[in-house]
């Protein structure tokens, strides 16, 4: 599992769980799974300009909430990790995700050399 201490380990999964929290308080009353985005702004019969700024605010919110839903669920994957013993391995791989890497973001789930080459070929 890499350079990792324990104690860095159990660091690194409490901020995980923290962040999880965080988000599904951002969806009250439901679950991610169980999410059906009701628009921010309602879309009702009025000037053209209002309607077009109306769907402009439900798009960027629909948007954000599944930015929000994706990092959910990155961050759940990292999480089911801990459980397999296989947190900080690349799943690309095989090797060690540097302890650095895992600081800055601890639900990654690939080493930077196999990152960079995924973000070269635009995936």
């Amino acid at each position: 599992m890499n350079d990792l201490t324990p104690d860095r380990l159990a660091a690194l999964k409490a901020l995980l769980e923290v962040r999880k929290s965080t988000l599904l308080s951002q969806f009250p009353g439901r679950t991610a799974s169980e999410f059906t985005r009701t628009p921010a702004v309602e879309e009702i019969e009025t000037s053209p300009a209002d309607s077009a700024s109306n769907r402009t605010l439900n798009q960027l919110e629909a948007e954000a909430d599944e930015h929000r839903l994706a990092q959910l669920a990155a961050i759940r994957h990292a999480l089911a990790k801990f459980d397999q013993g296989e947190y900080g391995i690349c799943e690309s791989c095989g090797g060690p995700i540097g302890a650095s890497r895992l600081d800055a973001r601890p639900e990654a789930c690939l080493c930077i050399g196999c990152q960079t080459r995924m973000e070269r070929r635009g995936h």
